[in-house]
């Protein structure tokens, strides 16, 4: 390992990235959605905007209703199609949405992460005293680096 006096700085780019937003905190995610365009505008990078549809927060009836369960996944897809659509007037050129559905961390990490395979996840942070529970958990378990936006 090389010692402070042998170390260079070196630049490091990342080449993926994606922004976990979540419809119920539009606050926290608008303050992370807005750093995440502006890396993916500067470095001219794709851009993945995830989120996910909680089946947890649903009582039993909401969750074996069909009807109910197709208006969730519709709203959440045209919140996520709201956010790429204003990435591109941005100028994001690749934004992509991603819908997953179960908890939110354990999606993202073992399901989003590896099909999207982005090298930085960007999350927001609803508190500026603690990371919410979904941000520590990215930031605990993700294989890749995490920033999360306050």
């Amino acid at each position: 390992m090389a010692t402070e006096e042998e170390f260079e700085v070196e630049t490091m780019h990342f080449r993926r990235l994606l922004l976990a937003v979540d419809d119920d905190d539009d606050e926290s995610s608008h303050r992370a959605f807005n750093y995440a365009c502006t890396i993916a505008k500067m470095y001219n990078i794709p851009l993945g905007i995830v989120s996910i549809l909680e089946t947890g927060d649903l009582n039993i009836y909401q969750s074996l209703s069909p009807d109910i369960l197709s208006n969730r996944r519709s709203q959440i897809a045209a919140h996520l199609n709201t956010y790429v659509e204003k990435a591109q007037a941005f100028g994001v050129q690749d934004a992509e949405p991603i819908i997953g559905e179960g908890k939110p961390a354990r999606v993202i990490n073992e399901e989003i992460v590896p099909s999207f395979k982005p090298d930085l996840i960007i999350i927001g942070s609803h508190s500026k005293h603690h990371l919410g529970s979904v941000a520590a958990e990215l930031t605990r378990y993700a294989r890749v680096s995490v920033i999360a936006v306050r």
